[in-house]
């Protein structure tokens, strides 16, 4: 019972500061004119209508986790194992301060946006320079947590695939892909937050019955922020959580299956962020092929079915399900 209510004692928490803080940031928000700016060629036309709705929500859910993560996580410092003596961050501290620079860098982002009035903040070089930046100074400090390992555990066989000097290949390119995937996710009011909720719950447990309290009350925090973010998001939406939120999200989710030593995992509980960035692949390579021909009616997938006559709610309800059930899938076949 101790273990189990350190995470629903950050869950509560990060709920309950999210909440009351959302009303005075959307308000802060609003005041600043910090408004999405919709292009039509990045979206339909009837997005128009989303025009100047605040962005930067993330902020809500980033503030109730960090908040709720220094009220109960402080003990949380040490080795990472028998042979480092230094005091460096624990694992739990690490996610939160690469989640916390990625968060970073998409405030960068959705604030050049709204300087420029575009749809289009950092260039696309500037951003993978940073994410794989980031993610290079991670996987520095997991090699050092795990001693350089470099095998994977293939899913559902448990079969662990030793990779040696590729696995650093692998991991960058997970690493910085599925950030992306994440981003790319946030299209849709309500989409990305209810899409990772399964994700974080999955987490949460996993590191529970792993004995991984720090990474279980982080993954339930954000669980908590979200939540309580999720009644301003869902449509219509009052808020948007910007690259701001959709960035730290990204990072959350990658290091934490990193954390776990379940990196491919995320093939399971994040297919839909892994949809969503094929289906963008697939348009590009397609376009390009077949010279201007397209195999979907818009990407990432989840504007291919809204051109569908789906509604923002059906798409939102369907992926999201779809990401509960993956989760528990890989909870009943990879963890049990």
């Amino acid at each position: 019972m101790e273990g189990i209510s350190l995470p629903l004692s950050g869950l509560l928490a990060s709920f309950c500061i999210a909440l009351a803080a959302s009303p005075l940031l959307i308000r802060f928000l609003h005041r600043l004119k910090f408004g999405q700016q919709i292009i039509t060629e990045y979206g339909p036309t009837w997005h128009k209508g989303k025009q100047g709705i605040p962005t930067m929500g993330g902020f809500i859910f980033i503030g109730g986790t960090l908040l709720t993560y220094l009220l109960f996580g402080f003990r949380y410092y040490g080795t990472l194992h028998a042979g480092v003596s230094a005091m460096i961050p624990s694992p739990g501290v690490m996610a939160m301060l690469v989640s916390l620079l990625l968060g970073l860098m998409g405030f960068a982002d959705d604030f050049v946006k709204i300087k420029k009035k575009h749809n289009q903040g950092l260039t696309e070089k500037q951003k993978l320079f940073l994410q794989g930046l980031i993610g290079v100074a991670f996987l520095i400090y997991d090699a050092l947590r795990t001693g350089g390992r470099t095998w994977v555990e293939i899913p559902f066989i448990g079969y662990r695939l030793e990779l040696s000097y590729f696995y650093y290949f692998f991991a960058i390119i997970a690493f910085v892909g599925f950030v992306n995937a994440v981003n790319l996710t946030d299209g849709l009011d309500g989409l990305a937050t209810s899409v990772t909720l399964p994700v974080l719950a999955f987490f949460a447990v996993t590191a529970l019955l792993r004995g991984a309290l720090e990474l279980s009350l982080l993954s339930a925090a954000v669980f908590g922020g979200c939540v309580a973010f999720l009644i301003f998001n869902w449509h219509p939406a009052k808020v948007f959580m910007g690259d701001t939120g959709s960035m730290f999200l990204g990072g959350i989710v990658v290091t934490l299956a990193f954390l776990l030593d379940m990196p491919l995992i995320l093939v399971v509980v994040g297919l839909i962020y892994l949809a969503e960035a094929v289906s963008v692949m697939i348009q590009v390579a397609y376009f390009k092929a077949t010279k201007g021909k397209r195999l979907f009616k818009m990407t990432p997938i989840h504007h291919h079915f809204e051109l569908c006559q789906w509604s923002e709610v059906k798409i939102v309800l369907v992926f999201s399900g779809v990401s509960l059930l993956m989760c528990v899938i890989a909870f009943l076949f990879c963890v049990l």
